[in-house]
């Protein structure tokens, strides 16, 4: 039989019971818990786990805020290379892990919800179509996080797009206005050379702004940023270089972390999951490069929460010590945890 023991016992006014000190639960071992007779109700505090519990009829469950904490990479996918122009940005970079884009310090870690039902969007963005209209590449989102395609290269005499990183100008006789990166996110693209050979800029990347075209020389794409969130340093996204011309200026190499050479005939692609920019290509000619698609990462401890990914995602996980690192390369979905 339980057995109340107490100093002192006073009427208190209604019908409630109030306790002028904290309330104290009698404390066990999971050992000595595991002994107990127990009825559905019974609340102990459990000195092996430091957890207040409760039984529900059938199994001891924690008293505890269902939730924890993540860290998050979001890269968004980049632009494409210009036509005749100026290398595509790289997409937006935001982590709580590390240095963000565009000389941005870390973010804070989110607080998610571990009830089993709470869920949680998450969209790759898909990097932009290099061809005769160069595109933007597409947002990547995780819960709040947001992060900002990259911005198109310049086409020929067209100014370039802005977005996470942006675009380069592209090849003109006059000055064009390269693309503006979005704060915190990457950087801008890098000017043309307004005097023959018309060279066009290199594309932002999240680490530096894109390379000015110089000379015959058009420029190279920005450096990434380097993230060790899955436990190894990987750099992602970097601006795509400035196309060649018909003029004689020479293709921008690809920023560090998977932007896309320039090139004359042909282009290179920014890399799949970096959020690169593709590289731009001389005028007339409509095979400039793609963007990289962007890609999604979270870490958090293992014993904190399991994920459940939902229809329309492409994902991977594995373990880093004691954390989760699950990985998003394509889709959009929800993911819950419990």
């Amino acid at each position: 039989m339980s057995t109340l023991e107490t100093n002192a016992i006073g009427k208190y006014s209604g019908n409630n019971v109030s306790v002028d000190d904290s309330l104290n639960l009698k404390s066990y071992t999971t050992t000595q818990r595991n002994a107990l007779t127990s009825v559905a109700g019974d609340t102990i505090y459990n000195s092996t786990t430091n957890k207040p519990q409760y039984y529900d009829g059938s199994a001891w469950q924690d008293m505890v805020n269902p939730s924890f904490t993540a860290n998050y990479l979001v890269i968004a996918g980049g632009g494409s290379g210009g036509q005749g122009g100026g290398g595509g940005g790289a997409g937006g970079f935001r982590t709580s892990s590390g240095t963000s884009g565009g000389g941005g310090s870390a973010e804070s870690s989110l607080l998610l919800t571990n009830d089993g039902t709470s869920t949680f969007s998450v969209t790759v963005g898909a990097g932009g179509t290099g061809n005769a209209t160069p595109e933007a590449g597409s947002n990547s989102i995780f819960s709040s996080i947001t992060s900002v395609g990259g911005g198109q290269g310049g086409e020929n005499g067209n100014n370039a797009g802005n977005g996470g990183s942006g675009g380069g100008a592209g090849h003109a006789s006059s000055t064009k206005t390269p693309g503006v990166g979005t704060s915190l996110q990457g950087f801008s693209g890098g000017t043309n050379n307004t005097s023959s050979p018309y060279s066009p800029g290199g594309g932002g990347g999240a680490g530096a702004a894109g390379g000015n075209a110089s000379g015959s020389a058009s420029g190279a794409g920005g450096a990434g940023v380097a993230s060790t969130i899955t436990g190894s340093s990987v750099t992602r996204a970097g601006g795509g270089g400035g196309g060649a011309t018909t003029y004689g200026a020479s293709a921008g190499a690809g920023g560090t972390g998977g932007g896309g050479a320039g090139g004359s005939a042909t282009a290179t692609n920014g890399t799949a999951n970096t959020g690169g920019g593709g590289g731009g290509t001389r005028e007339n000619v409509n095979t400039s490069g793609n963007g990289g698609s962007g890609i999604v990462i979270l870490r958090f401890a293992t014993a904190d929460a399991t994920i459940t990914v939902g229809a329309g995602l492409t994902s991977s996980s594995a373990t880093d010590g004691s954390d989760t690192v699950v990985t998003f390369t394509a889709g959009t979905g929800t993911v819950s945890f419990a």
